[in-house]
Formats: structure tokens, sequence, C-alpha cells
């Protein structure tokens, strides 16, 4: 929750804090808040644990997150942070915290947006804001209807479909993923539905060394995403490439 105050999230309709809680973390929290025009109220311990449910660590404050806004489809197509097209899409993950870890590597590593389908997948909900550490509130993501539609469309756009699959007949880092590209994760355990995984015009799968056979989505993604970063940082001209540098503040 700190990450998403001191990021001036918008979603944040309020901030409640337990009356009496006066540690460190707390009041610099509060302060962020005061800065950031952020309502506060104190409310009793009770309040807040029947708030964010007894099972839930709030050490004495939590933020009341409103719902979140999706984007058309058509809307985010029309949103690019570089040169090409870099679109994560998800079929059907359901755990928030895997969504909230996806989000925040998507916004680390330049992703344009997320598609989400509207059934039997997780959305932005308060646990997934918390999970993403403030990136729920800069990345872009749509819902769609039907993922298979949704991917038709992206192909008619001219943005290649790259499924993560163990089938895949190349590895992640040997297939070319500097132009348009919409990167395909599917469902805890289950993997690309059949379907979508006819609709990618070509597959990757990460090659384990170890004694376990598959990653957590989360952590796929992460490798993959990161790998398309890479990509493109490579094939950045070096003017660009300094001018980037000095951007992000680290130095010449």
């Amino acid at each position: 929750m700190e990450e998403a105050v001191l990021a001036g999230a918008r979603r944040i309709d309020y901030v409640a804090a337990v009356r009496g809680r006066a540690d460190q973390r707390v009041q610099r929290i509060l302060d962020a808040c005061r800065e950031r025009k952020i309502p506060v109220r104190f409310i009793d311990r009770e309040q807040l644990e029947r708030m964010a449910g007894r099972n839930t660590v709030h050490q004495g404050i939590a933020a009341v997150i409103a719902e979140a806004e999706y984007l058309e489809l058509e809307e985010l197509l029309q949103q690019k942070r570089g040169e090409r097209h870099f679109l994560l899409v998800l079929d059907g993950v359901e755990d928030p915290h895997n969504l909230g870890a996806l989000l925040r590597t998507a916004d680390a590593t330049g992703c344009d947006g997320v598609v989400i389908p509207e059934r039997r997948a997780v959305g932005v909900n308060a646990t997934v804001a918390k999970a993403s550490a403030g990136a729920s509130e800069y990345v872009a993501v749509a819902k769609v209807v039907n993922v298979n539609r949704a991917i038709e469309e992206m192909k008619e756009r001219g943005v290649w479909i790259v499924g993560l699959d163990e089938r895949g007949t190349q590895t992640y880092d040997e297939a070319e993923l500097t132009g348009d590209v919409a990167i395909v994760l599917g469902a805890e355990g289950a993997g690309l539905h059949e379907q979508v995984r006819k609709r990618c015009d070509f597959l990757v799968r990460i090659p384990m060394q170890g004694r376990v056979s598959s990653l957590n989505v989360s952590v796929a993604g992460g490798i993959i995403m990161s790998e398309v970063a890479r990509q493109r940082r490579a094939t950045m001209p070096k003017a660009s490439a300094r001018q980037e540098k000095v951007k992000r503040g680290l130095g010449s």
C-alpha cells in the first residue's frame, strides 16, 4: 500500500488508519496522503479488521481502492510506449497475486498494456493493486469478452502473437521479439486454451534445466517480458540509447 500512496495512486478513495497508531512507517504514509490530498479516516482497530478481513495483515492502516477503469481493446491498441506495440495477453489468470506481479513487471519492461478476459479470470482488485506495488495505476488494462477475438483484432493491426507454451519449437530467447508483439500467457496449471494456442503465430518455451517441470505464470511472464525489453534495447540506436539513459537518470 505504501508504494501506491507514494506513487499518487488515482484509485485510492481514502486511507483508513487505527487511532493512536504512530510508528514511523504509518506516519510516513499519512504524511504522503496529506501531500497528495488523499483523504485519511481514523477508525477503531475492530473496524479496520472488518474492512481488511481478519486474516489480512494490515499493520494498522489500509487503503480503500476504487474499482478499476478498464480500456476497450481499440483504446489499448492506440497506445504505445515505444515505436512498436508490446502487449501482454492473459488467457485466464485467476490468482490476484500473479496478476499483480505481472502488472509490476509489465510496467518495468515498458509493456503498453495487458489484455484480460471478462470471465474466469481475476480483475484488478485491491489484492492485485497491493501485489503490483502501485504498478496497477500505470499499466493500461483492457478487459475483453473473448480472448480469441481479441487476438484476431490484434493480428489485423499487424501485431504478432507469441504464445508461451512448453510445446514451443524454439526457446524464448531465440525468437525475434523486436517487432509489434503480444505475449500470451495461459492460466495457472492449465496453460493456454487450445483455441488460443492455435491462433498464436508461433509458440516459444522456457527451457527447464532443473527437476521442476514448469514455472509460476508470473515468473514465466517476467522472464519473457524481460527478453522483449532486452531485445529492444539491443536494437536501439546508440544516440537513442544514451538519451534513454539520461531520461532515466542513469548518466551518460
